[in-house]
């Protein structure tokens, strides 16, 4: 039997690639992840047609590119999400005082940021850009993440007691309190 060529080893492989992505999980994007390692193969690695060399080639990016999805569906919150389907959707106009307070919230939120130091704006510009705490800390520069987390703790306070002390005014009307239980002697 004679020697594949590169394109008859690259249709075995797809195969076995896409095989290893459905078998990880990743079964909506499996087809487009195998798409994604054909085509660094063929623009980055043209010059490598042995299969000794291409199989743990292939499956090297592949497990990159599943870290890449994993970390960007995760950065998205993505991961755990339920259909719209299962909800009965409110329409939010029906509302108006629950707007208003809503507005109102938003407002001194804002107003609360503003009245923060320039590290904790930037701190929380960042957190919601999506970055993570390990990104945070490359970017602002710090050698050391627990910086970042305290940081992130002190700022959250201050702007806690800038927000008057609770994030959320909630009125219970008795719903969910815990009755206090009595000690049997």
């Amino acid at each position: 039997m004679g020697a594949l060529t590169r394109e008859e080893i690259l249709c075995r492989l797809r195969e076995r690639i896409l095989a290893f992505a459905t078998s990880r999980g990743v079964r909506d994007g499996a087809e487009d992840l195998t798409q994604d390692v054909l085509m660094v193969l063929h623009e980055k690695y043209p010059h490598v047609t042995e299969l000794t060399e291409l199989v743990p080639l292939s499956f090297q990016i592949l497990r990159y590119k599943m870290l890449d999805r994993h970390r960007k569906t995760l950065r998205h919150g993505e991961y755990n999400l339920e259909s719209v389907d299962n909800h009965m959707l409110v329409d939010p106009g029906d509302d108006p005082a629950m707007q208003a307070e809503q507005k109102e919230r938003v407002t001194q939120l804002i107003a609360s940021i503003q009245q923060l130091g320039e590290r904790c704006q930037k701190l929380f510009r960042l957190k919601l850009e999506g970055h993570t705490f390990p990104e945070i800390q490359q970017i602002l520069g710090e050698r050391s993440i627990n910086t970042i987390y305290t940081w992130d703790s002190r700022c959250r306070k201050q702007l806690l007691i800038l927000m008057g002390g609770v994030w959320e005014t909630l009125s219970l009307e008795g719903k969910g309190s815990v009755p206090h239980k009595e000690t049997v002697g």
